[in-house]
């Protein structure tokens, strides 16, 4: 069964209960997915509900939402999480190889610290990371497969 690692776009997308929420569920439903997030993704959501407010009503639907999937957290002793977030940090800065001896064959990227932790825990579990956006796109197929909605 493979894994995959959902962005913390994908669960705002699963708390509106948005059509792109339903069509990862079916993808991963008929690929036979283990879904997890990364622990960024939890705290990035609560900071949001903080942020804008939210009621107990909305916090307690988010808790909800959070509690069903697997949370991946970041371990101080954890080599290879730390390893993969320095090494897909430095090669998004053109500094490095990745791991397939390919250098980064655009511009450097500037990936946020919430990004770079999400994609270290894709490439630490060899996951296949979902999302909505672009931010990812200079990885795919180098450290990890990249789903976009």
């Amino acid at each position: 069964m493979q894994t995959a690692v959902l962005d913390t776009n994908i669960l705002i997308h699963y708390f509106k209960n948005s059509r792109i929420a339903h069509a990862v569920q079916d993808f991963l439903k008929t690929n036979e997915f283990t879904t997890i997030i990364s622990v960024i993704t939890k705290a990035e959501l609560l900071a949001i509900s903080k942020r804008n407010n939210w009621g107990e009503r909305k916090i307690n639907v988010l808790n909800d939402l959070l509690s069903s999937f697997v949370c991946i957290d970041i371990e101080y002793n954890n080599s290879v999480l730390l390893d993969a977030y320095a090494s897909i940090d430095a090669f998004s800065q053109g500094k490095i190889t990745a791991p397939n001896g390919q250098m980064l064959n655009t511009s450097p990227r500037n990936m946020g610290k919430n990004d770079l932790w999400i994609a270290a825990t894709a490439h630490a579990l060899d996951a296949v990371l979902i999302t909505t956006d672009n931010d990812f796109d200079h990885l795919h197929n180098i450290f990890f497969k990249v789903k976009k909605f």
